[in-house]
């Protein structure tokens, strides 16, 4: 997203007339949260001053600062882990713009999945996807292969391998749990971007925009 991205943090990127992250806040208020944990690296205090303690979204906003460098996916998640308690949450990379129902995050579908992500169909940026969903469940080795939107609910045990503050890759714990069966997926058939170049930004923010 450069040079977007050399003075302004990805989610407070606009798109149609508000910050990325907004809309997600913004729908996750809708659908009933009331206590969100932002998780931050590049330019992060400019989230913090642009979304303050959240109460203009009807949220309570806690922010978890990643060290110099950042600690890829799952190591943010592991290090903001003392925020997040000890019930399942809602993980939503900040960098998407999805209009899933984060309602249906409110019921995890079982008690021995430790994941419940949501998959799309394959953009045209990454066409040979990533995860095989079959009957409610996620792997590797079937075909087709659809999308992971960035969206997951995770139980804390997911991550209890991990050691906070350092850097660990997400993809790893995912295919060791599809490999134990403790995976579930959703296939979200709604609209879905990776906001990822100045292109699908731009394009997005014209589409929000007349839509």
């Amino acid at each position: 997203m450069r040079p977007l991205t050399d003075a302004v943090p990805k989610p407070l990127l606009p798109v149609g007339g508000k910050p990325l992250i907004v809309w997600h806040l913004q729908r996750l208020a809708a659908a009933g949260f009331k206590d969100v944990v932002v998780n931050h690296a590049h330019l992060g205090g400019q989230i913090e001053t642009a979304l303050g303690d959240g109460s203009a979204f009807g949220l309570s906003l806690r922010y978890s600062a990643e060290p110099e460098g950042a600690l890829e996916t799952a190591g943010g998640i592991a290090n903001a882990l003392p925020l997040l308690g000890n019930a399942p949450f809602l993980v939503i990379n900040g960098d998407i713009y999805c209009d899933w129902d984060m309602r249906r995050a409110l019921d995890f579908p079982s008690a021995e999945d430790l994941v419940h992500l949501v998959l799309v169909d394959n953009p045209a940026h990454h066409p040979a996807g990533d995860f095989h969903l079959h009957d409610g469940r996620v792997d590797t080795g079937g075909e087709p292969k659809l999308t992971f939107a960035g969206i997951g609910i995770y139980r804390p045990a997911f991550f209890s391998s991990l050691r906070r503050g350092e850097a660990a890759k997400l993809l790893p714990h995912l295919l060791a749990a599809m490999t134990a069966g403790t995976v579930s997926g959703e296939r979200h058939r709604g609209r879905w971007t990776d906001v990822g170049t100045p292109q699908r930004l731009a394009e997005l923010d014209a589409e929000l925009r007349r839509g």
